[in-house]
């Protein structure tokens, strides 16, 4: 029988456990309306916020530095800034000092500020959750490795929808949501379950 495939991590030898939230920032991407009741419905979003709303709270009672992301769309449109679609949802909403960016790209370091906000938490270990799973979460974790990062992201605090096959036909959203997250596991983030397989 054939060796079961390892991730190039795996065969690194890089460690496998997800990191704590007291060691890094918790980045919090595009978690705004759109995603629930805009344009964009994502199959699973309440409870990937839900998750999400956890990883939050108790980020903040660990003091763990969080930033949040948030879309930036055309006037009238999809995640426009001055509408209640555009808007962060209620359980994911920053706090006090919590810095929030605004990104034109799928990438949250393309254009904005983030890599300097980033830096100026001095850690370099990053909690990636939000949306969506293979769009923007996804060019945020393989960016974050160009930039030093280890990132962890826990599954069940992403989301996505279903998509046109290239060849015709419906990909379901789980399958994506499944496909990315291998994808990222192979170099680029350590995948944890959910917000309770993340230590404090």
């Amino acid at each position: 029988m054939a060796d079961a495939p390892k991730t190039l991590l795996q065969m690194a030898g890089a460690p496998p456990d997800p990191a704590p939230l007291a060691e890094a920032t918790l980045l919090i991407i595009d978690a705004q309306n759109e995603y629930r009741t805009g344009a964009l419905p994502l199959a699973g979003v309440d409870a990937a916020v839900a998750e999400i709303a956890t990883l939050l709270q108790r980020a903040r009672a660990v003091g763990a530095p969080v930033v949040h992301v948030q879309h930036r769309g055309k006037p009238g449109g999809a995640f426009d800034l001055d509408a209640e679609r555009g808007h962060i949802m209620r359980e994911a909403a920053p706090e006090c000092a919590e810095p929030v960016v605004t990104k034109p790209l799928p990438n949250a370091f393309a254009d904005t500020d983030l890599a300097e906000k980033l830096a100026a938490t001095g850690r370099k270990q990053l909690i990636i959750a939000g949306f969506m799973t293979h769009m923007c979460v996804s060019s945020t974790a393989r960016a974050a490795l160009d930039h030093g990062y280890r990132v962890t992201i826990p599954a069940a605090a992403c989301a996505t929808r279903d998509l046109p096959a290239p060849d015709g036909g419906v990909m379901k959203a789980t399958d994506i949501h499944r496909y990315a997250l291998a994808e990222l596991s192979d170099r680029f983030a350590i995948i944890a379950k959910d917000s309770a397989a993340v230590p404090d």
